[in-house]
């Protein structure tokens, strides 16, 4: 089952921390989707994401807020 986090309105670092926190928790190869709109969540969530051994599928633009596709890794 896919999942969503509501980042919105978190500044950093916590958006880049509870995104890990949540990833840890999901079985391997489950998606997740990451609302958050702090500027820096667009470098420190795929950074997180390739150090910690989780797939970083892309991160697309919306109104106001980036929205990050996640799949969780092994690690």
């Amino acid at each position: 089952m896919d999942e969503t986090l509501d980042l919105r309105g978190l500044k950093c670092p916590l958006p880049a921390l509870m995104t890990r926190k949540a990833l840890a928790k999901l079985a391997p190869g489950t998606a997740l989707t990451v609302l958050a709109d702090d500027p820096m969540a667009v470098v420190d969530i795929p950074h997180m994401s390739h150090t910690c051994g989780h797939a970083f599928d892309g991160v697309a633009a919306r109104d106001g807020y980036s929205e990050f596709s996640i799949r969780s890794g092994s690690a």
